[in-house]
């Protein structure tokens, strides 16, 4: 019997119980769709996150002392070190692989202005930050020096919408722990970084001025740089340890300080969000499964309904491998049917999630691939018991059941 033949008779035996038919397909479809679903918030939340971080800089290069928490607080260990301008200036004087760096301290506060206050970090940076972070002024002037004393900023759009409203900004003064800041330029915005951090709710001062005049202190709280490109950030990592060790005197595997890429962050991020995809996939083919196993059910009603007509058929010349396909062919019907109805529902939920919900999708079309195959897989695994079983019915007891 040829393909197309099984086609037209087990297409002719589902449309004889169209509800039965219909709910068979349901399960399926259910299945289908809460898969394609679940991928596509996985993938567009690992999307959203690698876009975000990317954000952040994806050439940027970051050393810390290496802190420690004892009973909850944090303290410095005794190999810990203090980072220093002279590190900085070891790290520009011989690396090959560094183009931009700048200390940083930082301070979180209440920022007052005449428009209003609002709670703000200001960060002390040398110009070479703008570069390291890719912010861009998009009105006034950056400050000039590394060893620029002078109290003024430069801020970011939430700033200079919460203390500003309606007003511009530049000129203005901030008061940050009653110390004055005139507000010199303005940044272009970049919006919602990873974890839900706000780039624009920022404020840029001298390095020296916040470091003296706010914190009153000496220490840096960390170095930033920038590498030459993203592709060459691990041979910055490396090249940084080198001159840091060579610095401090220590060892190469010395645990003193820790040199951090985004691409960690990242990595350890899109492994959470991977992770996250694996069980929302695996809670979603659940579904999938029930519609597997109602398959199976609705084939084992269905041989037991059409025994006289599987051994009529076999009277009259069917060999068992033909019955074997045409209950098979039923299964695959119902299964492959599904399949297509669930993509689309599928696909139709996906952007209605993002639509209501506001939350990132990414449909791919290799999850497409995967959950079309996985229903042709399913309509056979299923399928292929009750179709085996009808296949060795005896023809003469077929026709003799009532």
């Amino acid at each position: 019997m040829t393909p197309f033949a099984l086609l037209r008779i087990a297409f002719k035996a589902l449309l004889r119980n169209r509800t039965r038919t219909f709910l068979s397909v349901l399960g399926i479809v259910i299945g289908v769709a809460a898969v394609i679903t679940m991928v596509a918030i996985g993938e567009g939340s690992k999307q959203s996150i690698k876009e975000q971080i990317g954000s952040l800089g994806a050439n940027v290069v970051m050393i810390f002392p290496n802190h420690r928490s004892v009973g909850g607080v944090r303290t410095e260990g005794a190999t810990s070190v203090r980072l220093v301008e002279s590190n900085i200036h070891a790290l520009r004087r011989n690396s090959e692989y560094l183009v931009a760096l700048t200390p940083i301290v930082s301070s979180r506060a209440q920022a007052v202005a005449v428009g209003g206050n609002w709670p703000s970090t200001i960060t002390g940076v040398w110009p070479d930050y703008l570069q390291i972070r890719g912010y861009e002024i998009e009105d006034g002037v950056m400050f000039e020096g590394e060893a620029n004393m002078s109290k003024v900023c430069v801020i970011g759009k939430t700033v200079a919408d919460n203390l500003f409203p309606g007003m511009d900004p530049i000129g203005q003064t901030i008061r940050f722990r009653n110390i004055p800041f005139k507000v010199i330029g303005t940044l272009k915005s970049k919006g919602a970084a990873g974890f839900g951090q706000d780039q624009d709710d920022v404020i840029l001062a001298p390095f020296s001025a916040v470091q003296r005049r706010v914190l009153a202190t000496t220490n840096i709280q960390s170095i930033y740089a920038a590498a030459v490109d993203e592709h060459r950030v691990f041979l910055a990592v490396e090249e940084a340890n080198v001159i840091m060790s060579e610095e401090h005197k220590l060892p190469l595997d010395n645990d003193s300080f820790r040199i951090q890429t985004q691409q960690e962050i990242l990595d350890m991020v899109s492994s959470t969000a991977n992770l996250l995809t694996v069980v929302l996939t695996a809670i979603a083919g659940i579904s999938l499964l029930v519609g597997g196993i109602g398959i199976m059910n609705i084939m084992y009603v269905s041989v037991t309904e059409r025994t006289r007509e599987i051994g009529l058929r076999m009277a009259i010349g069917a060999r068992g491998f033909d019955i074997l396909m045409q209950f098979l062919f039923e299964a695959v019907l119902i299964s492959l049917t599904g399949g297509f109805i669930g993509i689309v529902f599928g696909a139709c939920s996906s952007y209605a999630v993002k639509l209501f919900a506001n939350w990132p999708i990414s449909i791919t079309v290799t999850s497409i691939i995967i959950s079309f195959s996985v229903c042709f897989a399913t309509g056979v695994f299923f399928g292929w018991y009750p179709a085996r079983k009808a296949a060795r019915l005896d023809p003469i007891d077929a026709l003799r059941y009532e």
